[in-house]
């Protein structure tokens, strides 16, 4: 879901280290959520990508070499819409979407009947060890707390290849958390992680990934940095 928090959003905040809800209790508020918001966050967010020249560069060098690689799909992991799914697909690789909130699946596979799109959780894939050539997880894992971002990376490593790729892009911060009280229109009840990059990074290594690549910046005229991570299975990896 690439763009949950992008809105200014008002709420109390906090420390992503601090004690919060469990894990299961905290999926369960972003599914809900996301159902609620799902019509309203597809309206808003499918037209960034058409705007993002240099994100769509971003997508279609990676989507490139999971394809050179032959190693298998891509994964992409919180698909929302399944927008981004579709422009992997149209780059020549195989793609599939896998998103915690039914309603947004709804919307994806409406929206392209051609491609496969589950509902899911990042935290436990119903995948295969192995299975995938590339795992793109963009703009999704910042609404997670650190305890379940770190089960996610593990679950990537799991069922990526050796020699298979991720793509990680986020919201970054200094390991600060908010809990807004609307978004897109909506109630919700989530809450959102920016973890620190030194941390996050440190989080897909000791997952068993090695990371290639990392960029930091802040988009003119907002407040949020963003970040981008290239990371590999190792070769010879389980």
């Amino acid at each position: 879901m690439e763009s949950a928090g992008s809105v200014g959003l008002a709420g109390s905040t906090g420390s992503a280290g601090s004690e919060g809800e469990s894990g299961s209790s905290h999926l369960d508020a972003v599914r809900e959520s996301f159902d609620t918001v799902a019509a309203d966050y597809a309206e808003l967010v499918r037209p960034m990508l058409d705007a993002s020249a240099e994100m769509r560069e971003q997508l279609a060098a990676f989507a490139d070499e999971v394809r050179k690689d032959g190693l298998g799909p891509v994964a992409d992991l919180g698909c929302g819409p399944g927008h981004v799914t579709a422009f992997l697909a149209g780059c020549g690789v195989e793609a599939f979407g896998v998103d915690l909130s039914p309603r947004m699946i709804d919307l994806a596979a409406e929206a392209h009947p051609e491609l496969r799109f589950e509902v899911g959780s990042m935290t436990e894939l119903d995948l295969a060890d192995a299975s995938l050539g590339g795992v793109l997880a963009w703009y999704s894992t910042h609404l997670m707390p650190p305890e379940l971002v770190a089960a996610a990376f593990r679950e990537m490593a799991r069922t990526l290849a050796p020699g298979g790729r991720l793509l990680w892009g986020s919201y970054v911060g200094v390991d600060d958390s908010v809990r807004p009280e609307q978004a897109y229109g909506h109630p919700v009840t989530y809450e959102l992680y920016m973890l620190a990059i030194d941390r996050l990074v440190g989080l897909i290594e000791a997952a068993g990934l090695q990371v290639r690549d990392r960029r930091l910046e802040q988009l003119p005229g907002k407040q949020r940095w963003h970040a981008r991570v290239w990371a590999v299975k190792p070769a010879g990896a389980g």
